[in-house]
């Protein structure tokens, strides 16, 4: 294999110049073919061009809608947390007592049942209606950025 510094590369590329006569091998109809519109100097065609029958990209289906790339927050309902008494709530605490599929996905803190105890709540967001249960039970809420997956690849250098 050739290394990047031993390549021969030239600065300026020669242009292939067409249509010099026969001899030069790119002669007579300069590697256009015979007749046809393609042959021809001053017409140029669509990129999807059929040849006058309907073109591929408008015979083929289209999809109706769109589809939103962005992965939805995880729901996490208020009455499951009283069994963090006393504690922190973060991703990481959910996500080991098995309410989140994965810590490193937003959490949303929706309103269902009441809070009967104090937590301190460290999510990526929760409706307006948890944020007052949280403090009327005594707790605080702090709205934190979802973690960061660390690599576990190992340096090789």
């Amino acid at each position: 294999m050739t290394k990047y510094n031993e390549l021969q590369v030239e600065s300026n590329k020669k242009i292939k110049r067409v249509g010099r006569g026969i001899a030069s091998g790119q002669g007579k109809t300069a590697g256009r073919g015979t007749k046809g519109q393609k042959s021809r100097t001053g017409k140029k065609l669509r990129p999807m061009f059929a040849g006058g029958s309907g073109s591929l990209v408008r015979r083929a289906p289209k999809s109706s809608g769109f589809k939103s790339l962005r992965t939805p927050a995880q729901v996490v309902y208020l009455d499951h947390l009283n069994v963090f008494k006393g504690k922190l709530v973060s991703n990481e605490t959910l996500h080991k007592a098995g309410y989140i599929s994965s810590p490193y996905q937003a959490v949303k803190v929706i309103l269902r049942g009441e809070l009967t105890e104090k937590i301190d709540l460290h999510v990526a967001g929760a409706s307006k209606s948890v944020r007052e249960a949280v403090t009327k039970a005594g707790g605080t809420f702090v709205k934190t950025a979802v973690p960061l997956k660390v690599s576990t690849k190992s340096d090789s250098k």
